[in-house]
């Protein structure tokens, strides 16, 4: 049990809650033995484009950012993207696969808030809570769509103070992704990076407060 005074657990959504690369099974489906090089670039462009959208003062929606970021893998890959192709991809990403353990914490965290927070839009994230087994274990799905700025941004931290009606160091937040745990432990949470991949974390002058393989691990915080 850790001395942390935690009211609301927060968890990032992509690579935290669910698994952005279950989507390789329907890119294979529909481009034989190329799907994981598909995602791999789909997902690092879509990252891309929403940190330059952000820094060129161009935003659009997260599902806006997915299409394009499927167009740019598929054009990279080498292969035709008709529109039926493309409409079953990005109908793949409101069905992605969530890791295991995922519905069991939620169910030990029932007396406190819980929430999403994402840089998904919420036409992307709610059809994805929906078919989970725990959308009814959340309180919250938030999305940086509300303030139309990305995370890391500062701007888009605050979101969660002003919905959740807490304060930074009362936030413990979960993410996979090693720039996110950058984003929130510079604005003030406490963060615990799910590094589910044994990736190294980013050098940006920030660390996780926590880190640990699953998300079994932040039950240690519960009072």
């Amino acid at each position: 049990m850790s001395n942390l005074t935690i009211k609301a657990f927060v968890f990032d959504a992509y690579g935290t809650l669910f698994d952005v690369h279950s989507v390789i099974d329907k890119c294979n489906e529909i481009f034989p033995d190329k799907g994981e090089e598909i995602s791999q670039v789909w997902r690092q462009k879509q990252l891309e484009y929403s940190f330059l959208r952000q820094l060129m003062g161009t935003y659009e929606t997260f599902f806006s950012i997915t299409r394009e970021a499927l167009h740019f893998a598929c054009v990279q890959v080498g292969v035709d993207l008709s529109e039926d192709n493309e409409n079953e991809l990005l109908d793949a990403y409101l069905e992605l696969t969530h890791y295991e353990e995922v519905e069991q914490v939620l169910e030990h965290l029932k007396p406190y808030q819980t929430a999403i927070f994402s840089n998904g839009s919420l036409d992307m994230l709610s059809p994805l809570v929906e078919q989970s087994s725990f959308g009814h274990l959340l309180d919250e799905v938030l999305t940086v769509d509300e303030v139309k700025q990305f995370k890391p941004t500062p701007m888009a931290y605050q979101l969660v103070l002003k919905r959740l009606r807490v304060k930074r160091e009362e936030v413990l937040f979960m993410s996979s992704n090693p720039w996110d745990i950058a984003g929130a432990t510079n604005f003030g949470f406490h963060t615990a990076w799910i590094n589910r991949q044994d990736k190294v974390m980013d050098e940006l002058g920030v660390k996780p407060h926590f880190v640990y393989k699953d998300l079994r691990g932040i039950l240690e915080h519960k009072s």
